[in-house]
């Protein structure tokens, strides 16, 4: 149940037909792991510990830079030189005492890649490489479990959902392949805060729609954002029946 605490905190949440009572005891009943504390990671874990997601698992094993600073905005001055999973949680228990975080700070292998997300009933890949994310999206495939994927750069984003116990939701392969482009990141090409801080909102809330149960899940719809121009385009996606990680051959 929710205690008197509980109820004054999440009042305004409640309040909302779609998510009720009830959607609020199955946030404080849900797991969620969080791959990387950056950019993306940062409004993520900000929103879930605020709107009182149960448990959030945070993996990250690097530390927090100068440079960060500009747009993961979970950390702060004091926090460079900390390992970026202790920062965040610092900020998370002040933000929201009544949540439990558990702490990956070693990068993840297959095998505790595969246990972490085992663990936790939703994953948020908020990473900033493409080997990550194949990883990540090879697990969730394997153990059942829906993925909110986010990507930024420059002055561009993506969001999409994949949720493998929906026999028509493709899965992160199914749409990017092994990659065909060299992989930049953010100290290369640059990126603007707010972007970063906008999409990882966006997988803040489509976590809270899957884990509350209301609304519609980006499944099987890729959402780009052009900053530049303040454009938002969506494209339908289908399942790859050939795909190397979900497809039936492989199921």
């Amino acid at each position: 149940m929710l205690n008197d605490q509980e109820l004054l905190r999440y009042s305004r949440q409640i309040l909302l037909q779609h998510v009720d009572i009830d959607g609020q005891l199955r946030l404080k009943q849900s797991r969620v792991l969080i791959v990387g504390l950056g950019g993306l990671g940062s409004p993520v874990a900000l929103y879930l510990a605020a709107a009182g997601v149960g448990e959030l698992h945070l993996a990250d094993f690097d530390t927090v830079d100068l440079t960060n600073l500009q747009r993961q905005i979970i950390h702060d001055t004091d926090s460079v030189g900390v390992s970026k999973v202790d920062s965040a949680i610092r900020r998370l228990s002040a933000i929201n005492p009544e949540i439990q975080l558990i702490a990956h700070r070693t990068a993840l292998d297959e095998d505790s890649m595969a246990a972490a997300v085992a663990a936790v009933d939703l994953v948020l890949d908020c990473s900033d490489n493409f080997s990550t994310r194949e990883a990540v999206n090879a697990a969730c495939v394997a153990a059942g479990k829906p993925l909110v994927s986010g990507a930024a750069i420059r002055l561009e984003g993506q969001l999409s959902v994949f949720d493998p116990r929906r026999p028509e939701s493709p899965c992160y392969h199914c749409l990017y392949g092994h990659g065909t482009e060299a992989e930049l990141t953010c100290s290369e090409a640059g990126v603007v805060g707010p972007l970063v801080g906008l999409v990882g909102s966006l997988q803040a809330l489509e976590a809270l729609k899957l884990l509350a149960g209301f609304g519609e899940p980006l499944v099987g719809r890729l959402l780009l954002i052009d900053a530049l121009g303040t454009r938002f385009r969506e494209l339908r996606v289908k399942r790859d029946p050939g795909c190397s990680v979900c497809g039936t051959a492989h199921a």
